[in-house]
């Protein structure tokens, strides 16, 4: 009988195989087993089972003529999905009840593989909608195929595991939000998690906000994962959620340039940052040029810049900033002035304090694109 590769991958999880030949032990008294149509066993009540292997073979070799063996106290069943077998359920024990509960158990397969792969069907749709991949008669004709509503609310949530630990996450997000049929949990690169969020007519930025922190925390608890969550604009219809899930990309990367001491950004708050991000380098270069008169940002060490940045947070006060950093004035004064001399900005005067912030986000950008 010939194989497919489609039909070689194993559709169901060996635990899933597993809690289901045990659960036809625990009801019928009945030894079981579920083999793969090259004929390897994959879970078994009892070693024994692998004596049934020529048994098996010879009845893969047969399926397209039979669905059942029963002789000798085996039963061998054929588990089918949609369009071709997937498995052979294998029973031992009391030939009276084989029939019936090998019946009842490839049932309970199929209904399993079938759920399975509506669940795929859904998580390949909503990949392919995010990356636009799909024409927009194909977004609407499969939605409608499995049942999603086109037009809801909805907006894209983004996570990024700070370090490894990402199938856990995936896993914590999934038990979380993806058990009805409106929220999506899903993954299209190896570090981040896609949480496309379905939203209730009175749910506004403010919620997104708190449903953000909600994941942060709930995954630093349950998962004891460190994360950054981004989310886009709220959406109307279903086609635009590769715009919201874009616009959360951007704000995770706007983030790690501009807010590295954020673990929640909003697209919709991103400021200055956002700005910078989309000039071109050619314009950036010239910038930074122009400012540091063909220095540039690597030429201050930490002292000047905890001191610039402190004096900035204290909106230019110089004496609220020399006591939040245990200094004298005119040791402030001093570390300001040498900015001066390597700069020719003054940041006690508000235009210049205005362009050298600008240019060192600027320079952190041109730094970040580099590395």
């Amino acid at each position: 009988m010939d194989i497919s590769s489609d039909r070689r991958m194993r559709m169901l999880s060996n635990q899933v195989l597993h809690k289901t030949v045990q659960d036809i032990r625990r009801i019928t008294e009945l030894e079981g087993s579920v083999w793969d149509l090259r004929g390897t066993c994959l879970v078994m009540t009892n070693e024994k089972q692998t004596a049934l292997y020529k048994k098996v073979s010879e009845f893969i070799k047969n399926a397209e003529e039979t669905e059942e063996y029963i002789e000798d106290g085996a039963g061998l069943f054929l588990v089918s999905g949609e369009e071709s077998p997937e498995y052979v359920l294998a029973l031992c024990g009391d030939q009276a009840d084989i029939a019936t509960a090998g019946r009842l158990g490839a049932s309970q397969l199929e209904n399993l593989i079938s759920a399975y792969r509506e669940r795929m069907d859904k998580n390949r749709f909503i990949q392919n909608l995010i990356l636009d991949n799909l024409l927009l008669v194909d977004v609407y004709n499969q939605a409608k195929k499995m049942k999603i509503p086109a037009e809801l609310r909805r907006a894209v949530f983004l996570i990024e595991p700070k370090h490894e630990g990402e199938n856990l996450v995936l896993e914590t997000l999934k038990g979380l939000y993806a058990t009805g049929s409106r929220d999506f949990v899903t993954a299209v690169d190896e570090g981040h998690i896609i949480l496309v969020k379905a939203l209730e007519k009175t749910e506004d930025y403010k919620d997104m906000n708190q449903t953000a922190k909600v994941i942060a925390d709930t995954l630093n608890m349950e998962a004891m994962v460190s994360v950054r969550v981004a989310y886009g604009t709220i959406i109307e219809e279903l086609k635009d959620v590769s715009k919201s899930y874009k616009e959360a990309a951007m704000a995770l990367e706007v983030g790690r340039v501009f807010y590295a001491e954020k673990n929640i950004l909003a697209y919709s708050e991103l400021g200055i940052g956002r700005l910078i991000h989309q000039l071109p380098a050619s314009l950036c270069e010239m910038f930074l040029k122009e400012v540091f008169e063909g220095g540039g940002a690597g030429e201050f060490d930490e002292e000047e810049l905890a001191t610039v940045y402190t004096f900035f947070d204290n909106n230019l006060n110089i004496s609220e900033t020399a006591r939040q950093l245990y200094v004298h004035r005119n040791t402030l004064v001093y570390r300001l002035e040498k900015i001066q001399k390597k700069t020719g900005l003054d940041v006690r005067v508000f235009d210049d304090a205005l362009t050298f912030k600008i240019a060192m986000m600027v320079a952190n950008h041109m730094k970040y694109i580099k590395e």
